[in-house]
């Protein structure tokens, strides 16, 4: 029997998958044809979807992207034995985009149906656990620790230090925090692993408990990831049945479960201690720090919190010992990041790689420049809350330090690309807006400040007292980073005045005049 991959990614069902996979399934049963169509994670190269796959003797051979209405030429033309097809891309796993990638965190995403339990132990799945529930919780932590793993959700805080901590915090009751309130524009990585390959996060969760001594965990999932909050659940469901998460974790008699939670619709969730407040059925707004919330987080209690694919490093960690992680990357920065890359590309989509690739590979070599063709003006790496980089600064290592260095920041891996045609004083504005939007309104220098950043660009683009608003914008930039709560207000002068300083031509350009 043949076996057909088609993705049940969102990405790919938005482009018709799901119209692909019934068109193959109806025309090969008309022809009397028998396949096995298996619903697998997306591969990542979002241009190519949907990217349909299929089993030969030389391996997965991809055809994409396809329509339905290409079904029948492509089984007319023997794609179902691997055929030559002007859709036809060859191996999969050849393709350079694949190849030259260092999957880690998405080793099965797109390789194996995410809801197929027996295929992902079959890939390794479990070893982890497996170990982390043979060793003392000092053994998990240490191991952790010397990965070098860092947080992956934009702070890059060591996780072992995080783990350390709640293990040693004096608790009845301690809690791990999986946050997937997946905001930043240009991020889509905590979806398409949750969508792809869910009980990797949940192996990385149920080893953490076991590690900090936690008997329960939550998933924190945006509201607008509903996907994603249907495929955990299910897993969830099946991980229970299969007795590695609920009361008799592998017949240890240790316990430990996952519960998944839809997010409040709040940017700011996306911050840890705002994301406990919406746990605990508040409003989402970020609670000062200290006390840390290793030692008092949710209901009050020690938490260790983390991102989506932090945790989801772990298993691999844990199974296969911290050296072969460690190994990768570069100085402070170890194991791989996973990139998205977004915006004005011709390729857009996932690329993991071990820190140190610079991003003019990532936006020539896999986003293979600008979609419209014109040069390229200015990359945004981490969110809206990232400094914009021009075209000349391409050759900056992708790793904490040296973007740290270059006036940024790596945030959550995402990676936005613009070209000649973007005037950077409107997206300076967008970014105070969006603090406007987004702010959670605790703390007056990002409630306040953000509304008055955007009254003060507007100025300055208008004309109006030019060089003493540019004076007056920079100062209320300092206020902002040295007064806000958390990183929203914080950080939001960071793309204002990268773009103050890398395009303040697009400041000081003469007003446009309204016949």
């Amino acid at each position: 029997m043949t076996r057909i991959y088609v993705p049940r990614d969102s990405a790919a069902r938005s482009v018709g998958a799901d119209e692909v996979a019934r068109a193959v399934e109806n025309e090969c049963g008309v022809r009397g044809i028998n396949v096995e169509i298996v619903r697998n994670g997306s591969r990542g190269l979002l241009w190519l979807e949907p990217l349909v796959e299929v089993e030969t003797s030389r391996g997965r051979m991809g055809y994409g992207p396809v329509t339905p209405g290409d079904v029948p030429g492509l089984i007319d033309g023997g794609f179902l034995e691997g055929a030559h097809h002007e859709l036809a891309l060859g191996v999969v796993d050849d393709i350079p985009w694949l190849a030259r990638q260092q999957r880690v965190s998405f080793a099965r995403v797109g390789i194996i149906d995410p809801l197929d339990l027996d295929a992902y132990r079959a890939t390794g799945g479990l070893r982890g656990l497996q170990r982390a529930l043979q060793e003392s919780a000092e053994e998990i932590v240490g191991d952790v620790l010397a990965s070098g793993l860092r947080g992956r959700g934009g702070a890059g805080f060591p996780a072992g230090i995080k783990w350390r901590t709640v293990l040693e915090a004096e608790s009845l009751d301690k809690y791990i925090c999986c946050n997937a309130d997946e905001g930043d524009s240009g991020t889509f990585a905590d979806r398409m692993l949750m969508e792809g390959d869910p009980f990797t996060l949940l192996e990385g969760m149920a080893i953490a408990g076991v590690a900090v001594g936690a008997t329960r965990g939550l998933i924190y999932v945006r509201s607008e990831y509903p996907d994603a909050i249907a495929t955990l659940r299910t897993a969830v469901d099946i991980a229970r049945v299969d007795g590695w998460l609920g009361v008799d974790v592998m017949g240890t008699g240790r316990t430990f479960d996952i519960r998944v939670v839809e997010g409040a619709g709040s940017y700011v969730c996306g911050e840890e201690t705002a994301m406990l407040e919406s746990l605990e059925g508040k409003r989402g707004m970020v609670r000062p720090k200290p006390p840390i919330p290793a030692l008092k987080g949710l209901f009050g209690q020690p938490t260790l919190v983390h991102n989506v694919l932090t945790l989801s490093a772990v298993p691999s960690i844990i199974a296969d010992g911290p050296g072969d992680y460690q190994a990768l990357g570069v100085d402070r920065s170890r194991g791989t990041q996973v990139f998205q890359l977004a915006g004005n590309l011709a390729r857009g989509g996932i690329v993991e790689i071990a820190f140190g690739v610079t991003l003019r590979e990532l936006i020539e070599d896999f986003g293979g420049g600008t979609l419209s063709g014109r040069p390229l003006r200015a990359v945004q790496v981490g969110g809206p809350l990232g400094a914009y980089l021009p075209a000349e600064a391409l050759d900056v290592s992708m790793d904490y330090e040296a973007l740290a260095d270059s006036g940024g920041l790596l945030g959550h891996g995402g990676v936005v690309a613009f070209d000649d045609s973007i005037d950077m004083a409107t997206q300076a504005r967008f970014a105070m807006e969006f603090c406007a939007v987004e702010s959670c309104g605790k703390c007056t220098p990002c409630r306040i400040g953000s509304t008055r950043g955007i009254e003060v660009i507007d100025k300055i683009t208008a004309g109006v007292d030019r060089e003493l608003n540019l004076v007056l914008l920079e100062d209320l930039c300092a206020t902002m980073t040295d007064g806000s709560l958390c990183a929203m207000g914080g950080l939001t002068p960071l793309p204002v005045l990268s773009a103050l300083a890398h395009f303040p031509e697009d400041f000081h350009r003469p007003p446009e005049v309204t016949p």
